[in-house]
């Protein structure tokens, strides 16, 4: 059984289906505690609103007709029996799957047992106050499907970025997004700096959801 902080239909509002209809399921916990997280209250028990088997929740995912499927959180890979819930998401091929994760949990397995799931993985920057919890070992695993997000909130954080992506070539391995801290730095200087080391291959990602809806708005 799964605690549940939140599940809803809604477009996706960042990583490779941006714009398109997906279905989120948002954990309750996370095993770190970023400065700047805007999910703070997945982390209090409070704010359960479910406990869910993975039939129902997979039940949920396929009444609501979209094909995108979000697992995220708090850390989807932390719950236990997570992977009932991943196998049979994964043996649905109607589905596209991506679990968003936080960069601390191996991926490798669930990998070699999940072909069909796409990972979201973050890399916590120096911002974040989480870098020394970051399993490095992911920069090795990802693949073409997958996509390795940077939230960056300083021009530090840029440049520790860019060292990552450069040394681990990560633009030839899966995608790479810069994604900026809401308030922490503006958006002209990420496109500056991606101008700056001629950064063809990183996308700059907007947080869509935050655009359309208010930015402390919840479930949508």
């Amino acid at each position: 059984m799964f605690n549940i902080i939140e599940k809803f239909l809604s477009v996706d509002g960042e990583g490779p289906t941006s714009g398109e209809l997906a279905t989120f399921i948002r954990f309750f916990n996370c095993n770190l505690r970023c400065s700047w997280c805007d999910t703070t209250y997945s982390w209090d028990r409070y704010n359960i609103s479910e406990v869910l088997s993975a039939r129902d929740i997979y039940d949920y995912i396929k009444g609501n007709g979209a094909r995108n499927v979000t697992l995220t959180g708090g850390e989807p890979l932390i719950q236990d029996g997570i992977e009932n819930l991943l196998d049979m998401l994964n043996k649905d091929s109607d589905l596209v799957v991506h679990i968003e994760t936080n960069g601390s949990i191996d991926i490798l397995p669930f990998k070699e047992r999940f072909q069909n799931i796409s990972f979201i993985v973050d890399y916590k920057l120096p911002k974040s106050g989480m870098t020394n919890r970051m399993n490095t070992g992911n920069l090795k695993s990802v693949e073409i499907d997958d996509v390795y997000k940077f939230v960056v909130g300083s021009r530090e954080d840029l440049d520790v970025a860019y060292s990552i992506i450069k040394e681990h070539e990560l633009t030839s391995k899966c995608l790479v997004y810069f994604s900026p801290v809401l308030g922490e730095i503006e958006m002209e200087t990420i496109v500056d700096f991606m101008k700056e080391k001629k950064l063809n291959e990183v996308r700059l990602q907007v947080q869509l959801h935050k655009v359309i809806w208010d930015k402390d708005a919840r479930g949508v």
